[in-house]
């Protein structure tokens, strides 16, 4: 199903996107040309074929958790601008 014109005229005003004369002619012909390769593909038994999310078995790799002490707080606290004995300072964002 070849594309028209005014149908990618019609995708670029979605895109919200400008094209000249002659890019909409190269653009009609190219998007034409993969649509019908995207067809070609669909003609593809893939009934037995399991879902994958990604092409490759990949595992993450994350290190396992461990509990150990944390910084000390005025380690933490010591090149904040403004603090108070436990906390950050900052200016209230909401009102009083």
């Amino acid at each position: 199903m070849p594309l028209s014109r005014d149908d990618v005229e019609r995708i670029s005003l979605l895109a919200r996107l400008q094209f000249g004369e002659d890019e909409l002619e190269r653009l009609t012909d190219q998007l034409s040309q993969i649509i019908q390769y995207v067809e070609t593909l669909s003609e593809l038994d893939t009934d037995h074929v399991e879902p994958m999310a990604h092409t490759l078995d990949l595992q993450d790799v994350v290190r396992g958790d461990e509990c150990r002490s944390s910084l000390p707080r005025e380690d933490a606290l010591a090149n904040a601008p403004q603090r108070d004995e436990e906390c950050y300072r900052v200016p209230a964002v909401l009102g009083d």
